[in-house]
């Protein structure tokens, strides 16, 4: 874990940006489509960990961005290049552009200053998509990454911010996979070896420390 002074400087409002990923109601929200993935954030605390990162956030002036994974109803557009993706077409609940599946989950609260990116495509919300831009736009030198899945959405979003020349820092307890014990091996052995690893806790004094 970082020191206070080194998680303070690393998360100067102005240069972070929070990231939610796939913080939706048809993947963390009661009626999932992964009602295993969607148990694990709601029982582990992470989907209230990373509605208090949100507030926060807010309060403190830090830009917030949504990651939303979503596809048309036709599917054009969409990968068919592995597994994960052929498995999502069966799935009883689909994330279909403009449904309730695809809106950001309570308790999360969207912010009018907020950004929402929706994806029709690919694994991470950095990959072809607005976010890498919006980023640069904004002077953004850290991101915390936040959100579903430590399996797949997750480590990929933190690769991609780290090859992308940004600071990754991730809150261990405001992020789920599944089974339960998959999330803090992938953290100890992977994710703290290209970010830094804190917890909502300490992201939360930063972001609400008086700004000089």
């Amino acid at each position: 874990m970082p020191s206070r002074e080194q998680l303070s400087t690393l998360l100067d409002p102005d240069g972070t940006v929070l990231l939610t990923v796939e913080c939706q109601q048809g993947v963390v929200g009661p009626d999932s489509a992964l009602p295993e993935l969607a148990k694990e954030a709601r029982s582990s605390g992470a989907l209230a960990n990373i509605a208090r990162l949100v507030a926060g956030a807010h309060r403190g002036g830090v830009q917030v961005i949504h990651a939303i994974a979503e596809r048309r109803p036709d599917g054009r557009g969409a990968n068919r290049n592995a597994r994960l993706f052929r498995a999502a077409e069966r799935l009883p609940v689909r994330q279909l552009s403009g449904t309730t599946a695809v809106r950001v989950a309570p308790p999360i609260e969207v912010a009018e200053e907020d950004f929402v990116v929706r994806r029709l495509h690919g694994l991470s919300p950095l990959a072809g998509t607005d976010v890498d831009a919006l980023l640069r736009n904004l002077g953004c030198r850290t991101l915390v990454v936040t959100g579903v899945s430590a399996n797949v959405a997750v480590p990929n979003t933190v690769f991609d911010a780290v090859n992308r020349g940004y600071n990754a820092v991730v809150p261990a307890d405001a992020i789920a996979g599944v089974p339960s014990d998959y999330t803090p091996a992938l953290i100890r052995n992977t994710l703290a070896l290209v970010a830094t690893i804190t917890a909502t806790d300490d992201v939360l004094a930063c972001f609400e420390r008086p700004r000089r």
